[in-house]
């Protein structure tokens, strides 16, 4: 067999995976609706017969996909961090690990912006309670009270969501090289309290750069 055919071979030979992370390219460029398999099949260099050996039809090529997706976006970030035993340096990491992807910022927003497909908002919803979990329990491993580790975690969710879209739609406006640098201390600062006392779950956490929380009718 000549090299041009072993290649051509080996194109037609690509794994469900490999289908399955070039449609997640395809939607982190366009968007759910821009996921066509033929357009797809093109780009790859195979036909739609590779296609159908591995999916009956595209939706069976969206579901892999949001599968892969989950998969990256939770487990295998996650499993990136877990052996850090401070919490605090586990929230640095999940930071770092968050705003160091350009495509897994534009995939994010991609699905969310798809979210009225219910396969799709499924994924996405799991995948936004996972991650909000996940950083609860880094908050209260800080030692911070149920309530306020619910309310940081949120905050901090909320504003890696906002800089993905920061990102995206006005990225001249998006610090780079040693502005973001300082940007991203800055988000340390003000998204993770340095805890007082012995770190006990019971001790109350402080923090410089915010206003303490009021308590109801206060």
């Amino acid at each position: 067999m000549s090299g041009q055919s072993k290649q051509s071979a080996a194109r037609q030979n690509l794994s469900s995976e490999q289908w399955a992370e070039a449609a997640l390219d395809t939607m982190a460029a366009g968007g759910l609706d821009a996921m066509a398999v033929e357009p797809l099949a093109r780009r790859l260099g195979v036909t739609k017969g590779s296609f159908y050996w591995h999916f009956p039809n595209r939706l069976a090529l969206i579901k892999a996909a949001l599968a892969l997706w989950e998969k990256n976006e939770t487990l295998d970030i996650l499993r990136g961090v877990e052996d850090e035993p401070d919490p605090y340096e586990r929230i640095v990491r999940l930071f770092k690990q968050a705003d160091s992807g350009y495509r897994a910022g534009r995939l994010y927003l991609a699905m969310a912006a798809a979210t009225d497909d219910p396969i799709v908002g499924e994924v996405v919803h799991r995948v936004s309670s996972q991650r909000i979990r996940y950083l609860y329990d880094c908050y209260r491993a800080l030692g911070l009270p149920e309530l306020e580790a619910q309310l940081w975690s949120t905050f901090a969710y909320a504003t890696f969501i906002g800089n993905q879209q920061v990102h995206r739609d006005v990225p001249d406006r998006f610090p780079e090289g040693q502005d973001f640098r300082e940007y991203f201390k800055l988000m340390v600062r003000t998204l993770i309290p340095r805890p007082s006392g012995s770190g006990d779950p019971g001790d109350k956490a402080t923090h410089s750069a915010v206003v303490p929380l009021r308590k109801a009718g206060t």
